[in-house]
């Protein structure tokens, strides 16, 4: 599922199989049409909160202060309700649609725990993909399509999928590189 908002600077691929759900970040970042660091960190793995919470992965595409606003309301609504994803990601899909200060924050994000990946979007859009694959950013539809012909047509696993199909979007897209930071938890099933 890619979404339709255009997010230059970046490129997030989250891919689940049936025992890990992959995410997988570009590194650069861009400022207008130059290249201004190739090494960002744009997906992470939130700290397992015990039993309650083990293993939340987040990719961000946009502006990075903005995307960081945007992780910081994302942990505080995990913190209320660790160990319901969705209820937490409608909170900052409602909040990001309805506060004035966060309307103007120009990012997305996908959402994966060992259940459930999500894009969430500034239009309040909550959408879960129905393949278990998600991609947001400029090179999402090249990774997004990369990822869907490499699940039907080859026995790669997730993480491989994940690796495979942004390798594809760098080599696709002027706003993303093949300079990649790859996290992976559990899955609870596809």
């Amino acid at each position: 599922m890619q979404h339709d908002q255009q997010i230059h600077a970046t490129t997030i691929l989250c891919v689940r199989d049936d025992e890990v759900v992959a995410m997988a970040g570009d590194g650069q970042v861009t400022l207008g049409h130059v290249v201004a660091k190739t090494s960002a960190r744009k997906v992470r793995r939130l700290p397992d909160v015990g039993q309650d919470r083990a293993g939340v992965l987040v990719g961000f595409a946009g502006g990075a202060a903005d995307a960081f606003a945007l992780l910081e309301r994302f942990e505080a609504a995990l913190e209320r309700s660790p160990v319901n994803l969705l209820k937490a990601a409608a909170t900052l899909a409602r909040d990001w649609r309805t506060d004035r200060a966060l309307r103007r924050l120009e990012a997305m994000m996908i959402a994966a725990d060992r259940s459930r990946t999500l894009v969430i979007s500034g239009q309040g859009d909550l959408i879960e993909p129905d393949d278990g694959i998600a991609a947001i950013g400029s090179g999402g539809s090249y990774a997004l399509a990369a990822a869907r012909a490499l699940r039907r047509a080859t026995p790669l696993d997730a993480s491989a999928i994940c690796r495979e199909a942004m390798t594809v979007a760098g080599e696709l897209c002027i706003y993303t590189n093949t300079e990649l930071v790859e996290e992976s938890i559990a899955s609870g099933g596809a």
